[in-house]
């Protein structure tokens, strides 16, 4: 029986959908949901004359992309809420993203992971990859895809 599920967003339509689900899910099973959101990891990047962007405008960046992440979050704990699910939250800055989801995982004690799919054709997959994709390959846990 699956005890913590790990809700995995992004702040996309299918991913906010994937939350409702995922909540029902484990209120159907008497589990608990642990939020998750990757912050993303920027490279540093050289502009124009090979300057690279200065750290006060990274820290501004990390800044909003914490913000933005705790907005998704406080969606899957209102969710939570409403369905009186027990609900824990966890924003992270991974390298990779599908790294950051496992790791959460692991460090949560998630059983499960239930994740939303943007439904890309084969070749953007292959073009762009799939963070989905790679959590599937990857992760030691059950992982449920939402479509």
């Amino acid at each position: 029986m699956l005890k913590n599920i790990l809700i995995p967003t992004d702040g996309s339509e299918v991913s906010r959908k994937a939350i409702k689900a995922g909540v029902k899910l484990a209120q159907s099973l008497g589990a608990k949901v642990t939020g998750y959101y990757a912050i993303p990891f920027l490279q540093p990047a050289a502009f124009g004359d090979g300057e690279l962007m200065n750290k006060e405008m990274v820290t501004k960046l990390d800044r909003l992309a914490r913000t933005t992440g705790q907005k998704y979050l406080d969606e899957i704990d209102q969710a939570a809420k409403e369905a009186g699910v027990e609900y824990v939250g966890l924003i992270t800055k991974p390298v990779i993203t599908y790294e950051g989801i496992i790791d959460a995982a692991k460090k949560k004690r998630c059983d499960a992971i239930f994740m939303a799919s943007r439904g890309r054709s084969e070749v953007k997959k292959l073009l762009l990859g799939s963070v989905t994709q790679k959590v599937l390959s990857h992760a030691r846990v059950p992982v449920i895809v939402y479509r």
